[in-house]
């Protein structure tokens, strides 16, 4: 199988172009077409000889994911559903607000982790997105951003998939999305969200990129955790909390917790004094994330004063919280939900 040329890292796509006897520089201009032009073809590349972009033609693959679904919600809001070259389909999402303009995007094909609240994991796993796979979403939704004026400020590892059982392809994809010779995207402009696979944190940690990370939590102990999140059982709740730890004091940087209120579960008054006891002393945030009913479990989403109260609770114990606002929820845009019901 022909390699997509997106596979291909800065330098990588130098030594190629060294190797057959052309001049460096060109890598840049390749590089520069793909993205930060968004030619979705080497024919689109003007300003490189004939002969060459037919070697380029023989030797890698460019093309655009086929679109087997598009929905725009009343905020604006967009999903995409991908039909990949074995009919495999992720999401993307674009998320425009006042401030920035941001790309959900998915690491893998399904999710293996199965968490008792989420659309993503519903169908299984079936595979590991490429780099290439992973690039060329948000290569999609920057495009999509750029029709309405938008220029693409924030990327969130937020979609279908655990980032970190995709750890080197993840990693790959957000140097090509960070280098100035790719997309550009500042790495505080970048987040990564993970259930909590503990080596994997510990490694991000001696990355050396100032990228963001999320722990999805979603439980304030064991208990709590063990009925939402099977990988609890693997990685528990106070050796995760450790390697938040570590991974604060490594890089001097902030986590966010992302935490899912659901009524009578997590909204609890015993959270609130698990979790000012868990995070004392540690530096870190809280982005409470009403539930987003899905069919498949019995969940009820707290009351908005209910949810409310929940965090002063939190604010109160010294924690910085905040509630997300629900966005594309009239598109089904929680994670899963549109690749769950192509499925059906």
């Amino acid at each position: 199988m022909i390699s997509d040329i997106r596979e291909l890292s800065f330098d990588e796509l130098s030594r190629y172009f060294g190797s057959i006897g052309e001049k460096t520089f060109r890598a840049q201009q390749v590089a520069e077409w793909i993205y930060q032009k968004g030619v979705w073809s080497f024919d689109g590349m003007t300003n490189l000889p004939r002969p060459l972009l037919e070697k380029l033609k023989r030797d890698f693959e460019l093309k655009a994911n086929a679109i087997a679904a598009k929905q725009v919600s009343r905020e604006g809001t967009t999903k995409f559903l991908f039909d990949l070259h074995d009919h495999e389909k992720i999401e993307s999402v674009l998320i425009p607000t006042a401030t920035r303009t941001t790309a959900c995007i998915s690491s893998q094909a399904g999710c293996k982790f199965g968490c008792k609240f989420c659309a993503s994991g519903i169908g299984g796993w079936s595979r590991n997105l490429t780099c290439a796979e992973i690039v060329t979403q948000v290569l999609h939704v920057k495009e999509e951003a750029l029709k309405h004026k938008r220029p693409l400020t924030n990327i969130v590892f937020m979609g279908t998939g655990e980032n970190f059982d995709n750890y080197d392809n993840l990693m790959k994809a957000i140097r090509i999305i960070n280098s100035d010779k790719g997309m550009n995207i500042g790495a505080r402009h970048i987040t990564i969200s993970t259930v909590g696979v503990v080596p994997k944190i510990r490694e991000l940690a001696q990355e050396g990129l100032q990228v963001e990370l999320a722990i999805s939590l979603h439980g304030y102990d064991n208990a709590s955790r063990n009925v939402l999140m099977p990988v609890n059982k693997k990685y528990p709740f106070d050796e995760l909390i450790a390697a938040c730890r570590e991974y604060v004091r490594l890089t001097k940087r902030q986590i966010t917790f992302e935490y899912i209120l659901i009524k009578n579960v997590t909204c609890t008054e015993n959270a609130v004094q698990n979790l000012k006891k868990a995070f004392k002393g540690l530096i870190c945030k809280m982005n409470l994330i009403p539930y987003n009913p899905v069919s498949e479990f019995d969940h009820k989403t707290p009351s908005k004063e209910e949810m409310a109260d929940f965090r002063d609770r939190l604010e109160e114990a010294g924690i910085h919280a905040t509630i997300r606002t629900p966005r594309g929820k009239d598109v089904n845009a929680a994670c899963g939900q549109l690749r769950h019901q192509a499925d059906q």
